[in-house]
């Protein structure tokens, strides 16, 4: 009788084990929960980079605040008028504007009356930009959203009147591009911040009470796709609460699954943590970096914001820029091209003829670009430079500048049985033969210079090779 009671129980305890814990049918459902990341750089910087971002390759970054209203010298105006006391500042001020005249007054001169969301948006899509990453605040403090701690030092309360990070935002995703914010950590002259900087930064009032509001406060209202850190270079890491607002990013934000972020997260940590590197200004590595990387750079050559003193020499050349997105990919980076509108909200012709010349070659030659690798040779010089990328199997031969002969010379691919050459924006098979030394010689077609499909650098697909 015990043992019938007793094999009765486990029959029961099996029963009841079935019902409580099902069989799992739909294995997505049933695997380990997510990985949760400590307040820690080791940590944080073993989390996968979001596949997104290294597929996107291009970009445009836009500078846009109330230094766009002086529009002299630099986005960095306030600091080299007040900070640094310039004589050439001051002298334009001097000459500008009225006595007394101070920074803040600029503010409701940024009205940014002929902001047209939509029609910015369209001309990113058509630049064939993938993510647009805008500047929520520069260094001088003043928010493109109505920041709930930066009270008539924003573009809701002053100026615009509008929420212009929400609006823009609104029009991108729209478009399927994805939306990064860049936030400047310092605020040069905040009372708060130069506090805390006389006392050798073992205080941390800004951080408490403007940093990381505000941080929390655009994920949780925008929930960005990038968070694009700056400002941080006076100060560790330790006293911005980097690790902290990260661990809270990865585990437990809005955005956990999806948002990138750069390295500028304290003095220490550019080029040596958080998630991709953007180490410095212009960056551009010679080797191939082990590591997801991005280089930004800016059409006018001296400065970020809108410059009413601009020159055309200043300007960098479509050429120019087609080079360095191309260099930049076949490094495995990512290229992220800076304009600086109006005060008023325009982005004048000259960085609108600039973007559209790189979507105009991408539209032929994006095959080689988006969603790319790296491939085993990332570059090589003969007649012509060249830089490699890949996709899959096929190995994309992009060169700059056209051969004399019409015959170019790839030394670094190997060819088989199976070998095939095309050129994007042309859809007959272009002929080749072995290189008597090693690669292969490809004979471009003979075509007139208006007939090719771009007017700089081209691409030629090669399938079947090693």
């Amino acid at each position: 009788m015990k043992s019938q009671v007793v094999g009765a129980g486990l029959l029961l305890l099996l029963v009841l084990g079935a019902v409580r814990a099902p069989r799992c049918t739909h294995p997505p459902r049933c695997t380990d929960p997510p990985r949760r990341y400590t307040a820690d750089w080791p940590s944080l910087d073993s989390r996968p980079l979001p596949a997104w971002f290294d597929e996107a390759k291009f970009g445009v970054f836009v500078h846009w605040g109330v230094f766009s209203v002086p529009a002299w010298g630099s986005e960095w105006f306030w600091w080299h008028w007040k900070g640094e006391k310039l004589p050439q500042y001051e002298r334009f001020m001097n000459e500008n504007y009225p006595p007394n005249f101070t920074y803040g007054d600029f503010g409701p001169r940024f009205t940014a009356r002929f902001f047209h969301p939509d029609s910015w948006a369209n001309l990113f899509e058509a630049a064939g930009a993938k993510y647009v990453v805008l500047t929520t605040k520069h260094h001088e403090g003043f928010t493109n959203w109505p920041s709930p701690v930066s009270w008539n030092w924003n573009s809701q309360d002053l100026g615009p009147h509008r929420d212009l990070v929400g609006e823009l935002g609104t029009a991108i995703r729209k478009r399927n591009i994805r939306y990064g914010l860049y936030h400047s950590l310092l605020e040069w002259f905040h009372p708060l911040y130069l506090r805390d900087k006389k006392n050798g930064f073992k205080t941390q009032h800004f951080v408490h009470a403007k940093t990381m509001p505000e941080l929390y406060d655009l994920v949780s209202r925008y929930k960005p796709d990038l968070i694009w850190s700056d400002g941080e270079w006076e100060c560790p890491d330790t006293y911005w609460n980097s690790t902290n607002f990260l661990a809270w990013l990865y585990n437990d934000s809005p955005v956990k699954d999806f948002v990138v972020v750069n390295d500028r997260w304290g003095q220490n940590c550019s080029c040596h943590h958080g998630g991709y590197y953007n180490c410095q200004d212009k960056f551009k590595p010679e080797t191939l970096p082990d590591h997801k990387w991005e280089m930004c750079t800016s059409i006018d050559k001296l400065s970020w914001g809108y410059r009413r003193n601009m020159a055309m020499a200043d300007i960098a050349s479509e050429s120019r820029i087609i080079s360095e997105l191309i260099q930049t990919v076949s490094l495995g980076g990512n290229y992220l091209l800076n304009i600086g509108p109006t005060k008023d909200g325009l982005i004048v012709p000259i960085f609108q003829e600039r973007l559209l010349a790189v979507g105009k070659w991408l539209s032929i030659n994006g095959e080689a670009i988006y969603a790319s690798k790296p491939w085993r040779v990332q570059s090589e010089k003969n007649t012509t430079s060249v830089c490699y990328t890949s996709k899959g199997s096929a190995v994309y031969a992009i060169f700059l500048h056209w051969p004399e002969d019409g015959i170019l010379s790839l030394k670094s691919p190997i060819t088989t049985s199976t070998t095939e050459v095309t050129m994007l924006g042309i859809e007959k098979h272009v002929k080749w033969s072995p290189n008597p030394g090693k690669g292969l010689l490809v004979y471009l077609p003979q075509l007139p210079p208006s007939a090719l499909p771009t007017e700089f650098a081209w691409t030629v697909k090669l399938t079947g090779v090693e």
